[in-house]
């Protein structure tokens, strides 16, 4: 999944991150109110996790203007606030969530697992499919004509967002930034490695034409193309 964290406490900041990109997630970290908002209203996350208490808008004010906006990304509130009050007052304005600091990170995940579960994603699929390649969002597992296909977190995300986009030509800069979160460097060559790596994965040993294609000079598409 693609994450927001928004927490002006380095130290949280970097915790909840670090544990975050070790799971698998891709991660963008906000340090203050005024970027966490902007960067919540104009990008895709798949789960926000913000700290309530920030400078410029609150966690309250952020979660607002969201909920205001149409969009229903699942958010998980941290706040130091334990009072019933307090937590209410965050569910009322939109949270799905909330964890009161000190907390462990293994109760963060499951959270935001369970989080992400929820009726705010409920229209979305659960299951994706491009011909004969089958992802299971809720099992996490891969299959092709019914093999089970092992995958690497990194592996599994970049298969994810070309699944999502069927048929779409994709460069290496947008995988790299949405799939590595990081902006493009003409020297790197860790995307053609990863593909070739899920290639080798998804091709090898089936029977048909193969479903991962190099479209020259442009990048990659995943099944027929558009």
């Amino acid at each position: 999944m693609r994450i927001l964290v928004i927490e002006d406490d380095a130290a949280t900041a970097d915790y909840v991150a670090k544990g975050l990109r070790e799971a698998g997630h891709v991660v963008e970290v906000a340090r203050d109110g005024k970027d966490g908002l902007f960067l919540a209203l104009s990008e895709t996350f798949d789960a926000i996790i913000s700290d309530r208490m920030l400078p410029g808008p609150d966690g309250l004010s952020i979660l607002r203007a969201l909920r205001a906006s149409g969009k229903t990304v699942p958010v998980l509130m941290l706040t130091a606030l334990g009072e019933v009050d307090a937590r209410v007052e965050g569910l009322d304005a939109g949270a799905n969530d909330y964890l009161v600091k000190p907390f462990a990170f293994s109760e963060l995940r499951a959270r935001l697992d369970a989080m992400t579960r929820q009726p705010a994603t409920a229209g979305e699929p659960t299951v994706l499919r491009v011909e004969d390649l089958e992802m299971d969002l809720l099992k996490r597992t891969v299959r092709r004509a019914g093999k089970l296909v092992e995958l690497l977190p990194t592996e599994w995300r970049l298969l994810e967002y070309m699944m999502r986009r069927p048929g779409q030509v994709l460069t290496r800069t947008m995988l790299l930034e949405h799939v590595w979160d990081f902006n493009f460097d003409p020297t790197t060559n860790v995307v053609d490695v990863h593909v070739s790596r899920l290639r080798q994965k998804i091709e090898h040993g089936f029977d048909g034409p193969p479903v991962l294609q190099t479209v020259r000079g442009a990048g990659y598409a995943l099944g027929r193309r558009v």
